[in-house]
């Protein structure tokens, strides 16, 4: 028994006994595709056995394995095995809408930007921009925060309702709020795991805290510096040669991390198209595999899925989640607050700039503001005089 071609509504049973819906298209048998707005993840790990299916999320390592049932219906689980996370999953073949309406109307607009804070008055209390675009009841957009953005989110206005989701293979994000005109409050659930409220307040001309302010080198330190080791076992420094007189991008990020792949993705292709023997790229990958084996293999899989062509060490293993332990490998840095987190270091071996997070695709126009950015400050790096 194989999957039916065609559209499927896929539920992910998270906190609070919600539901987080996305949608799905098997191509074949072998093939299919996850929509979340604008992003298309294409899906070719699928394997039968039995009466169940296995299906691979592409880079990440969380997976579905599930029953088909006679009906084609499918009943099993989400799982995430370093974080040891699993999931209930639930999909219906021949159905193309994400949310279901109860009003079939809205009561408001929601397009434009909205300043957000999330568990606010906690001591985890941080900020957020929230970006929508609304067409008659379809929302789309994200939310931006100082360390990343919430990926492609998708969702409806049902009546004074919003109901937004997202599905990549590494997070299950959903968002729930009642909404007015110019306010919302509502609830963010990630996976079953995590909640945590948002209030949110119309203001489109709210900005968020330059990135470039929030990492920097401590005061008693004068370089940036790093030793680890490649997939080979072979240890790389910024003190070989292949660096000297180049201008150097370090990219602190994990294979687990969609915000990383992202940034990967953009990395790869701004190589492709700059193709100059003064710049070098390398990442310094912090793993939550829990050996290191298993962390060599998802390196080989990010590079090989998306066709990375500069280096990823291994800077840690085991608990990439805990900073401060990441802060520790790299005890120059005030903090690590976010992966990624990008170093530009000039053809002197000198910090330029550190910037936290990574304004990805799924927020538009600061997208496109970033690649202008990022062109123009190496570019400018590959000209000083050295």
């Amino acid at each position: 028994m194989t999957l039916q071609k065609g559209n499927y509504r896929a539920v992910l049973e998270v906190k609070d006994n919600q539901k987080l819906p996305f949608i799905f298209k098997v191509e074949n048998d072998s093939l299919l595709t996850i929509f979340n707005a604008d992003e298309k993840i294409i899906v070719d790990e699928i394997s039968y056995f039995n009466d169940s299916i296995k299906i691979q999320t592409p880079v990440f390592e969380g997976y579905i394995i599930a029953k088909i049932k006679e009906s084609g219906n499918l009943e099993g689980f989400f799982i995430k095995p370093s974080l040891d996370r699993v999931v209930d999953f639930r999909a219906t073949p021949q159905t193309k809408n994400r949310f279901n309406n109860t009003t079939n109307k809205s009561t408001t607009n929601i397009s434009g930007s909205w300043q957000t804070v999330f568990s606010q008055n906690t001591d985890s209390s941080y900020i957020a921009k929230g970006i929508f675009n609304q067409r008659n009841q379809k929302v789309t957009g994200t939310f931006r925060t100082t360390t990343g953005d919430y990926r492609y989110l998708e969702g409806i206005v049902d009546g004074d309702s919003l109901k937004l989701s997202t599905f990549d293979g590494a997070h299950a994000f959903l968002f729930k709020a009642k909404i007015t005109d110019t306010t919302m409050n509502g609830f963010f659930y990630s996976g079953n795991h995590w909640k945590e409220p948002f209030t949110a307040k119309l203001n489109n001309n709210y900005q968020l805290p330059k990135e470039e302010n929030l990492t920097y080198i401590k005061e008693g330190y004068n370089r940036f510096s790093f030793s680890f080791p490649d997939t080979k076992g072979r240890v790389i420094s910024l003190n070989d040669a292949e660096f000297d007189n180049k201008v150097v991008v370090v990219q602190i990020m994990g294979t687990w991390c969609p915000n990383c792949l992202d940034e990967s993705k953009f990395l790869v292709n701004y190589l492709k198209n700059h193709n100059n023997k003064k710049i070098k790229v390398v990442a310094l990958a912090f793993e939550v595999a829990k050996t290191r084996a298993v962390a060599y293999q998802r390196i080989n899989r990010l590079k090989k899925r998306i066709g990375v062509n500069y280096p990823i060490l291994l800077a840690q293993y085991g608990n990439a989640a805990d900073k401060t332990l990441a802060q520790r490998k790299l005890p120059m840095l005030n903090h690590v607050i976010s992966y990624p987190t990008t170093i530009f270091i000039d053809k002197n071996r000198k910090v330029r700039k550190i910037h936290t997070g990574f304004n990805g695709p799924a927020t538009g126009e600061e997208y496109e503001i970033f690649k202008k950015e990022f062109e123009s400050f190496v570019d400018e790096l590959v000209n000083e005089k050295e």
